[in-house]
């Protein structure tokens, strides 16, 4: 994804160290494979080129669910090139955040290394981003950034996902001398060949893949989504096998009672791919063969959250949720501070809800009450951030 560098910089100890890999539809639809220890993965959502027309990666639902199948952090990018305004980088996340198919407080990045940029867009979209519950951060290298926005104001607000590579040998662990130095970077990628073949390699800093799973556990998530809910499933009735000498697709498949397709697609493979002993692959459980099969061929629906406008004209997005107050907070009839009041609640206090919507500086959640009515409370400042509670 990024020009070299080769400047030498002093050692530093990743705070967290976990690995993994970022990935796009050129890894195919369940994404490629790598050596089986990789703890999270990244996957391309889609993007935008020229600030105005949005395309979507055919790929990204299939490989988040297959990312949460193989055992790992499924977490999401967006190609960001030529977003110059906060109007067009409301455009894009209105266009994206409905599809989010990884849980809430998971990574929504913004790969931003090409074309026009405008620090204010950028920082507007990770606000945006954060008001939707997920964790923003800003991917590029160095030298890019620091040339075409302020680098140091997004560092100082956000995580960062910084690239820099010492050569394209293939690479599996980061090598700390090609580092580059900068306040408040998350993520580190420090190969595009992290297999043969290519593939970009990620070390998590500060442990922020973890956000969005509960203990940093893929099978616990904090939301669920139809791709979450897919790989899940996929994970549970599956087990790891590690590949010895003399095995190949048929064999391994023969041996667990599986379609060789879906065995190598489970793995993010195809019955050409070659396999290596001490590679760690899942297979079905004894008794689930014909769910694994079907389940790892069936298309992924698309995320169910929706988005409409309202009598008053503010934009509402369906999202069932739990929200716990941590501060006394009106319930009101309608979504305006001047609303009549249903109850004041106090901390601790649940509320089930259904929607939310950013406006009048505020972000407001809809609760659905008896006899089709609703209730609505203000549960985050929209321009501070501050939330007044928590989210489950």
């Amino acid at each position: 994804m990024v020009e070299l560098n080769s400047q030498q910089l002093t050692v530093v100890k990743a705070a967290k160290g976990d690995r993994g890999t970022d990935q796009s539809r050129y890894q195919g639809p369940q994404g490629r494979i790598a050596y089986g220890d990789e703890k999270f993965q990244i996957n391309q959502m889609g993007g935008t080129v020229d600030g105005y027309n949005m395309y979507d990666q055919s790929t990204y639902a299939s490989q988040t669910a297959s990312t949460i199948a193989r055992g790992m952090r499924a977490h999401n990018y967006i190609w960001w090139q030529n977003v110059t305004t906060t109007w067009q980088a409301d455009q894009v996340l209105n266009y994206f955040l409905p599809k989010v198919q990884t849980p809430k407080g998971s990574i929504v990045a913004l790969d931003v290394e090409s074309g026009n940029q405008n620090t204010q867009a950028i920082q507007h979209a990770c606000d945006r981003i954060k008001q939707a519950g997920y964790t923003p951060m800003v991917y590029g290298y160095k030298n890019f950034l620091i040339n075409h926005v302020d680098l140091s104001y997004l560092a100082s607000r956000e995580q960062l996902w910084l690239a820099e590579y010492p050569d394209y040998a293939v690479r599996r662990y980061p090598n700390y001398n090609y580092f580059p130095s900068y306040a408040n970077i998350g993520i580190f990628q420090f190969t595009s060949m992290y297999v043969p073949g290519g593939l970009d390699g990620d070390v998590d800093l500060t442990g922020i893949t973890d956000n969005g799973y509960k203990n940093g556990n893929p099978q616990r998530p904090k939301t669920n989504t139809p791709a979450v809910d897919t790989g899940k499933q996929l994970h549970q009735n599956t087990h790891t096998y590690t590949v010895k000498s003399g095995d190949s697709w048929w064999k391994i498949a023969t041996d667990h009672h599986m379609n060789m397709y879906a065995l190598a697609k489970l793995n993010g493979a195809t019955i050409q791919t070659t396999i290596y002993p001490g590679q760690v692959l899942r297979v079905a459980d004894n008794g689930q063969t014909a769910n694994v099969n079907n389940k790892v061929q069936q298309p992924i629906t698309q995320s169910s959250q929706s988005t409409w406008h309202d009598r008053l004209g503010d934009t509402w997005h369906s999202e069932k949720g739990t929200f716990v107050a941590n501060t006394w907070l009106h319930l009101r009839w309608g979504a305006r501070p001047n609303s009549s009041s249903i109850a004041i609640i106090g901390p601790g206090t649940i509320i089930k809800y259904d929607a939310y919507s950013r406006h009048g500086g505020y972000v407001w959640l809809r609760q659905p009450r008896e006899h089709g009515q609703y209730g609505y409370i203000a549960c985050r400042d929209a321009n501070t951030n501050e939330a007044f509670g928590t989210f489950k």
